[in-house]
This record gives C-alpha cells, structure tokens and sequence, in this order.
C-alpha cells in the first residue's frame, strides 16, 4: 500500500502544497504543526449545488467549516430533504484515509486507556505522524479532509455524526437497509436526510452503537436499550431476527443543556400558576406521576420540575436508561444492569434497585418510568411517607389508573390513594405543528367507602380553543400543606404568589439559561427575602 502511495506522489503533486517538515540533525523527522483551517486561505472546503427540481429553504451550519445542513423542498410532491453536506474525497485521499485508519486502530486502542488522555488530540497527533512520515508537502485541504473523516468516524457517529451535532433534531431513526434515515426536525417535523445504509453496512454500524454505549448486542440477544455517550437514548435491532426488514435503530437525543420550568412555561406545556403550584408541592414532599404517551415529553418535564426540590435533600433516581439530569450535589443515580450470562446471572432489575434505593433513606426518590412490578414497592414507599416521581405510559387519568390497577403493575386501589398529584401530558397537533401540553393535573383524594371508587379533584385543565389552563382550582393538596406548615389562607396565598411572580420574572427577562435559572431557585430556597429585592419584588415580602 505505501509503495503505491510513493508511485501516486507524482501523480498528485498538484495536491501537495503546505505543511512543510523538517528534518533533525539524526535525520529523525519533527513532527508537522498544522495551522487552523482558513477558509479565505485555503478555499471552501465543502460545496452543493443543490437538488434538481428542489429548493433550498435553510441552510446552517452543525460542524463549521466542515459540514452543513441543507433543508432541500419540491413543492411539486411536498417532499423534504434533510441534507448532510460533507468534503468529497478524490480516490486518492480515499486510499489514503483507509490506509491510515488501519495503520492509527491499534494505536488508538491503546491510548484510549490512558487516563484523561484526550482521544481527539491523539487520534489528530497520529494522523499527523502518518503522513508526515510517508508524504511531505501534503495539501492542507486534502490533509483536513482527511483529519475529519478520521475523527467522524473513531470519536464520532459516523455518518450520522452531523445528525447527532444538529440541535434541531429530538429523534434519529433508521428502519432498515436500503431506506432513508429519518428524524424529528424541531422546524420541519417528520423529515428524510440523504443517509441510506447499505445491509452489511447497517448491521455493522449497528454493533458501533452498541459499542459506543457499552453494551453488546449479538444474534442471541438482537435487541439493545442504552445510553450513548453524550446521554442520548438508543434503540436497536440486530439482524432480521425480530424486525423482518433487516437492522435498525432510534436514537433520542439528548439535550445538552436541559430543559428548565422556564423553558416549559414559554412553550406553553405549563402556565405560570400550574408551575407555581408544583413549586409549593414538590417542597412540601407532595408524591405526582406524569402520564403521557410515547414522545409526550414526560421525562423533560419531570427534569424541569425536579430543580424545585430543594438543595440539600437527599435524593436516589432509578432508571434503565440514563435520562434524567438534575443540579443536586446530594444525588445518588441508580441504574439498571444486564445479564452477565444467557441464564441471567449478574442482572439487576428495576425492583432490585428499588429495594437498594429505599435502604439508602432518600427524602426523594424518582423512578424514571414505572411498568411493572417495582410499581408495587414505589407504592409501598409512598404509603410509609417517601416523597416519590415517576412517569408511566398513559393517555388520560383513566388509562394511567387502569394501567396502575390492573397486570403487570397490578397496585390495589387502596394504595393508589398515596399518590397526591398526577399529571397527564400529550403531544398535540395545533396549526399544523406538534406541541407538548399538560392536559390535565389531577389530587387523589381517597377511597369512596362505599362504591370503593376514587374519589379525585382537577385542578388544572387545557383549553383547547384558547391553548391555555384554567385557574388554579380549590386543591386538597394545598389545604394539607397549609393545615401541616400552620398557615393562614393569605399565607398560603402569598407563598404561591411569591413563586408565581419569581417564575414570572424570569420569563418576562427571557432568563433561560439553565445555570441562571438554578441560581435563582436556589437562591429562593436560601434566602427569600433576598431573592425578591434583587429582582424587584420588594412588595411581596411579607412574613409567613
């Protein structure tokens, strides 16, 4: 391979410009020092033209100067394309690049166990140190070219990588070989991209994502739930074991700065009084479960609302896959493990981790979803006085109780009268786009002696027509906070207003940043008083 490459130098000279190494006085050879890319010097190193009969809507950038996103529409047939722009290889560099990536694996592997070694600096160091041995002069802009393919594909996602860097997009999914990938453009909804996988391809790309996320996969076990590397959640199928049409995967992706109350109040899932009423609750160890369908944005929303528990507690998270993401230094994260073996030995199942979580003495503890029998044991722990979150599958306040009532959860109806709040969230359609909102918020009171129903109250409900929720209603749950905390009605009254006016504030101001907005509820959760002067809010600073 690398006597051909010497016979193509000649070849190629018109390649060969920058990037000039030395030689010591041994006639050992210094390493190469690779400027930054200069687009004004060297020239654009991606380029489209475009699709014919299609226009281009948007066009932005997920790797700057390296890859792009251009959003190609054919008003003809109202189909759009999600396209991946990324530098073409000569055939040249594409020997090239191969020859490097089996001459830099070994090498990479190695390094990769070196502790807080930066694998990008090294895997850049290596690429450097081939060619700077076998080619001098080499181009700068085939030389980049190169370096990003390199990285794309050890440290990255492969193709998918720019998808991945894209914030724009909630979910990736491929269906099988030969079929477009497709995902959830925030902007654009349900939209196809220019990636289509070949079978070996995919299957081999498959066992990349199950590597990158620690797990394996294999024809014994063709399924794989887990969490990428930058928290994203994978699905994937091996084979034509169980999906008939050959491998696939869905990734949902991880939102690198997550998603405060704030956030959800301005997209109008919450209003401002809804949230000031989970404010109250949640610190006064008020139990809720969030219903909602697939892709209802019940996990977001538990992590939005969990920055109101306050800083000092102690707090124990169970999950299968890691999803929830919260600012308290006080936190243990449980999760799930697989089998060592086919027999099962090694596993550490939902309920087992429960029973863990609960000898740990949390003062909250949140199951990421609740679907099987540990829902008994949360219960259980509600009943002797834990503070507990969850979420669960479930359309409507009927569905999630039938769903609680009856196999596999299979809770008897007197214990679900432990549960305080339960809220149902759906995905719906308005004006043509998908939006979140919470349709309903539900206090479970008791247990009718007689009929031996539940007997609930609504506090909150959506407004279709007008998109909005009513006022808060008379709440049960706000009457025993206020009987417990020895308070008068306008003690209570002025505890809610205090919180409706802080959140209030900070929509008003735009102050979305996660770390500011952690600031501030931490700072209530200190000081109160303090907090309402430096925002302002002197008039609500009266004595509780």
């Amino acid at each position: 391979m690398l006597k051909n490459i010497k016979i193509q130098i000649e070849d190629i000279k018109q390649l060969m410009q920058s990037l000039k190494k030395g030689s010591s006085p041994d006639g050992e050879q210094n390493a190469i020092e690779i400027p930054p890319y200069d687009v004004a010097v060297y020239g654009e190193i991606v380029d489209f033209k475009g699709i014919p009969e299609y226009v281009e809507l948007e066009r932005y950038w997920v790797n700057e100067p390296f890859s792009f996103i251009s959003i190609q529409f054919n008003a003809t047939n109202d189909d759009y394309i999600y396209c991946i722009v990324e530098p073409e290889l000569t055939p040249f560099e594409i020997e090239l690049l191969n020859d490097i990536y089996e001459r830099s694996r070994d090498v990479l592997s190695y390094k990769d166990l070196v502790e807080g070694a930066d694998k990008k600096d090294i895997l850049t160091r290596k690429v450097k140190e081939i060619i700077d041995k076998y080619i001098q002069n080499f181009d700068t802009k085939s030389f980049y070219k190169i370096l990003y393919f390199m990285l794309r594909n050890n440290i990255g996602f492969g193709r998918i990588d720019p998808l991945i860097r894209d914030e724009k997009i909630e979910d990736i999914s491929c269906s099988g070989p030969k079929i477009p990938v497709y995902l959830y453009h925030r902007k654009y909804e349900n939209i196809k991209t220019n990636i289509i996988f070949e079978e070996e391809e995919l299957n081999s790309f498959v066992f990349l994502l199950a590597q990158r996320s620690g797990k394996n996969i294999s024809i014994a076990k063709p399924y794989l739930d887990a969490t990428l590397s930058d928290g994203s959640r994978l699905q994937e199928t091996l084979g034509r074991e169980i999906t008939t049409r050959g491998s696939s995967f869905t990734i949902r992706k991880f939102k690198e700065t997550p998603i405060t109350p704030v956030d959800l109040i301005k997209w109008g899932t919450f209003n401002v009084e809804m949230m000031a009423y989970l404010w109250l609750t949640i610190e006064n160890n008020k139990s809720l479960i969030l219903a909602g369908g697939t892709a209802s944005g019940k996990t977001t929303s538990l992590n939005a609302i969990s920055l109101f528990i306050p800083i000092k507690a102690k707090i124990v998270t169970l999950e299968d896959t890691r999803e929830l993401q919260l600012f308290h230094e006080n936190w243990v994260a449980g999760l799930t493990r697989d089998p060592f073996t086919t027999g099962g030995k090694g596993a550490v199942d939902m309920y087992e981790l429960l029973r863990q979580g609960l000898r740990q003495r949390p003062e909250y503890l949140i199951v990421g979803e609740v679907r099987g029998k540990e829902a008994l044991t949360l219960f259980q722990a509600m009943s002797t006085g834990h503070t507990t979150y969850s979420t669960m599958h479930a359309g409507s306040v009927q569905a999630a109780i039938n769903r609680l009532e009856n196999e596999p959860i299979d809770v008897p109806r007197v214990m679900i009268t432990a549960l305080d709040i339960l809220l149902v969230q759906g995905a719906i359609f308005m004006q043509g786009k998908r939006v979140r909102r919470i349709l309903n918020v539900i206090e479970v009171l008791d247990l009718d002696p007689e009929s031996k129903s539940l007997n609930t109250l609504e506090t909150f409900t959506w407004d279709p027509i007008n998109d909005d929720h009513n006022v808060l209603r008379e709440s049960q749950v706000l009457k025993e906070i206020r009987e417990k905390r020895g308070w008068s009605r306008q003690q209570l009254e002025l505890a809610l207003e205090r919180r409706r006016k802080v959140l209030q504030h900070m929509v008003d101001k735009n102050i979305i940043d996660y770390d500011s907005v952690v600031t501030i509820i931490k700072e209530f959760h200190i000081n109160q008083e303090k907090l309402l002067t430096k925002l302002g809010l002197e008039e609500l600073k009266n004595e509780l």
